[in-house]
């Protein structure tokens, strides 16, 4: 036996406690499938502190409701011609143009940042970018990384799904996403903070860097692709599955009306909403008081270290073995746990006010989301059809995402002119009132969501029927 098999095995070994007992070329999919998610998380999570240290430098924190409002809008167009070629390209092109759009697009926006964010005694410098510029650029660059995040994270899982059946991504799915936070760990401390640790100015190098790891996913994608065993490349195959594809046209609006027709996906959309909603106004409290504490490359610094430990601590959970939950007890009690320990994280919201509980609210919050939820949702995918698991899901984790962060971030909105009416103490907690009388309400609402959801899925895996 080589070094390497013997290797593999201990490995296989080790990850039997967290997540169960792997055939050897089965393990060795979800390893490649888990590298190429670490590098494309450990991407996102660079590209989210950035995202807003940018655009707080760019344009002002106090306008972060108003960018994730009009995300909603800017999203359309390339959401739009993403399901456009969902019809027109297989997925593996696809999983090669999407990385090729991005890892040029963050190029060109690491060469206008190297201008845009030089330090204003360098007038010649910034003299080249108008102010207004400045401020659209700031807005497209905040539009650019939320696309990244629900179109590249969702085609991967759209992938992840349409090639594996359900009792494998019981077990893998937890592996990859475990495989996915180790990324998520390195990559926003090490790249993300990276200008901050050697005195520059700007955040040119760490987009840079971040580009050419887009366009290395290609290679990844391939060689995943090559070395695979095609019958481990089978996805679920249910008795009544011809039967709902034929119901299904095709068409950019497929995605919408297969949401609006299905009350399970409309479920799916509901559980992502809610979560969504309630963490948004976690988040823009806590960008606030980060914006307010630090500015320029040591901002984005501190949001990497805070992206650096939303995965650190996703990844001990899965380490622990909180994926047993789902193994052992199934997926109803994994998606009914979570809207309980978020409703814990309200009621610390409410009644404490300081930035550092406000990080490790959302480092928890996070954390156990991409730990627990994230690879219990996902699986929610597998008794469906391919047009459900790539358009449909396009729909939920995008539009759905961004309508619930734009939900959220109406509501932020009201924060400043309470403060004003009101007085700052006093506008806070009317703000802080309101936000209680909200939640709550709607985590009772994802409870009862998260049953339902959890009884159709065992339904359609025990008849092997798509649920839709």
């Amino acid at each position: 036996m080589s070094i390497q098999e013997k290797a593999l095995h201990l490995l296989m070994r080790i990850c039997r406690f967290n997540f169960g007992t792997f055939e050897k070329e089965e393990f060795k999919k979800f390893l490649k499938m888990g590298f190429t998610f670490a590098l494309m998380i450990g991407i996102y999570w660079t590209l989210r502190p950035l995202k807003d240290s940018i655009f707080i430098q760019l344009v002002d924190k106090m306008y972060l409701p108003y960018a994730k409002t009009i995300s909603v809008l800017a999203l359309l167009p390339l959401v739009m011609f993403y399901t456009r070629l969902l019809e027109t390209t297989s997925r593996e092109k696809m999983l090669i143009l999407l990385p090729t759009f991005y890892g040029v697009s963050i190029l060109i926006f690491s060469t206008a940042m190297f201008v845009a964010q030089a330090p204003l005694e360098e007038i010649a410098m910034r003299s080249l970018i108008p102010y207004v510029s400045t401020k659209i650029l700031g807005y497209l660059w905040y539009f650019f990384v939320e696309s990244f995040g629900s179109l590249m994270v969702a085609l991967f899982w759209a992938f992840a799904t349409d090639t594996t059946e359900a009792a494998s991504a019981k077990k893998g799915f937890p592996l990859v996403v475990m495989m996915g936070q180790m990324g998520g760990v390195v990559c926003p401390y090490s790249i993300g903070g990276l200008p901050h640790r050697l005195g520059l100015t700007t955040d040119t190098l760490s987009m840079v860097i971040l580009g050419l790891l887009c366009l290395s996913i290609i290679g990844m994608i391939r060689y995943f692709l090559k070395t695979t065993p095609r019958d481990l490349l089978t996805s679920f195959q249910g008795q009544n599955e011809e039967k709902e594809k034929a119901k299904q046209e095709p068409g950019f609006m497929e995605g919408l009306k297969l949401l609006l027709k299905h009350r399970y996906l409309m479920g799916m959309f509901a559980a992502n909403f809610i979560y969504e909603f309630i963490v948004t106004i976690f988040d823009f409290n806590f960008k606030i008081a980060a914006g307010t504490a630090y500015s320029g490359v040591a901002l984005t610094h501190y949001l990497s270290l805070y992206g650096s430990s939303v995965n650190i601590v996703s990844l001990f959970c899965l380490l622990l073995g909180i994926s047993n939950v789902t193994r052992f007890l199934g997926v109803g009690v994994a998606l009914a746990a979570m809207p309980i320990i978020v409703g814990i994280a309200l009621a610390g919201f409410l009644n404490i006010d300081s930035l550092s509980f406000l990080f490790a609210l959302m480092v928890g919050s996070k954390a156990i989301n991409y730990a627990l939820n994230g690879p219990a949702l996902k699986q929610l995918y597998i008794p469906t059809t391919t047009d459900v698991r790539f358009k449909a899901q396009a729909w939920i984790e995008t539009f759905g995402s961004r309508a619930s962060k734009e939900a959220g971030s109406l509501f932020n909105m009201f924060l400043k002119p309470l403060q004003t009416a009101f007085g700052i103490a006093a506008g806070r907690m009317h703000y802080l009132t309101l936000s209680g009388a909200i939640g709550f309400p709607l985590l009772a609402v994802w409870f009862l969501v998260a049953i339902y959801l959890a009884k159709k899925f065992q339904q359609g895996i025990q008849e092997n029927k798509v649920v839709c």
